[in-house]
């Protein structure tokens, strides 16, 4: 199960409407071994595409050194799905490098940048297995 507050919650759906019609990615970090999701990361799609999502390399390297020197981990590994569902395609479950992580995706398919909900879920993805969990919001 996932544990997120409100805060942390918003933030990603802010990040997803406001790259939409392209794919938002980012990251939450956390201290090591807690499975905390404390400290939000927006990173930059270097894809630009509305379909495909990828980190920049030398932000992430730069974010991983960082996380490194913190004794921080990659709790929350989200993106965004501007025109299906919140549930990771086969790229994304190939490109899953954390086994720990917990990956949220966020579909803007229904309003796009526009007020309006989302869809929110979240899942391990752990040798190419992909389980969805639930997604429990604090206050």
């Amino acid at each position: 199960m996932l544990k997120l507050d409100r805060e942390i919650r918003d933030a990603i759906v802010a990040h997803a409407k406001r790259d939409h019609p392209d794919e938002a990615c980012g990251i939450v970090a956390g201290p090591e071994g807690s499975d905390t999701a404390a400290r939000l990361v927006e990173m930059v799609n270097a894809a630009g595409s509305p379909t495909f999502y990828e980190f920049d390399s030398t932000e992430l390297l730069r974010l991983y050194r960082e996380m490194d020197d913190n004794d921080e981990e990659p709790v929350v590994v989200y993106h965004s799905h501007t025109a299906t569902e919140a549930y990771p395609s086969r790229t994304d479950t190939d490109l899953a490098q954390e086994p720990n992580a917990h990956y949220v995706l966020v579909s803007t398919r229904e309003h796009g940048n526009s007020a309006g909900p989302v869809e929110f879920r979240s899942y391990r993805i752990v040798d190419g297995v992909v389980t969805e969990e639930d997604v429990t919001i604090q206050e």
